[in-house]
C-alpha cells in the first residue's frame, strides 16, 4: 500500500494509458494531456485499457517513483471513466480504496461538520 498525506493531490487520468509507457511516457502524459505539471510532487494515477491494471506516478526528492500494481484476478473499478475533464482529482483516501479494489461507486461518504470560517478566524492561537 502506499501512504499519501492528506496535503498532496491525487489525480486519475480518466483515459486508459497504453502500460508499455513508463515515466517518460506517463510524465509527458501528464503534461500533454493532463495539463499539469508532473514535477509538483502530486500523485498522477493511470489505468490501462481492462483496468487490470494501475500505474501511480510522482516525483520525489530529485526524481520520479512509478508505481505498477496488476490484478491476477478482477477488475478496478475507477470512478468516472465517462467524464468531459481529463483527469478526476481523488483525496488520498479514495485513492487507498481504489489501489485496493474498493468499489468507490458503492461508498458512501458520511456528512462532516467544520466550524464555519468566521469561528476559525477568531479561535484562539495558543
Amino acid at each position: 500500500m502506499i501512504a499519501i498525506p492528506s496535503t498532496v493531490r491525487v489525480f486519475l487520468g480518466t483515459e486508459h494509458q497504453d502500460f508499455r509507457k513508463s515515466i517518460d511516457g506517463l510524465s509527458a502524459v501528464v503534461q500533454a494531456h493532463l495539463g499539469r505539471d508532473p514535477l509538483t510532487g502530486d500523485v498522477f494515477v493511470f489505468h490501462n485499457r481492462r483496468r487490470t491494471a494501475l500505474k501511480v506516478l510522482y516525483w520525489d526528492h530529485g526524481g520520479f517513483c512509478l508505481v505498477y500494481k496488476r490484478l491476477e484476478q478482477g477488475r478496478f473499478r475507477v470512478p468516472n471513466l465517462h467524464a468531459t475533464r481529463r483527469d478526476v482529482t481523488l483525496t488520498p483516501a479514495e485513492f487507498t480504496a481504489l489501489f485496493e479494489g474498493i468499489d468507490l461507486s458503492r461508498a458512501r461518504r458520511l456528512p462532516r461538520w467544520n466550524p464555519p470560517a468566521s469561528l476559525q478566524e477568531s479561535a484562539p492561537t495558543g
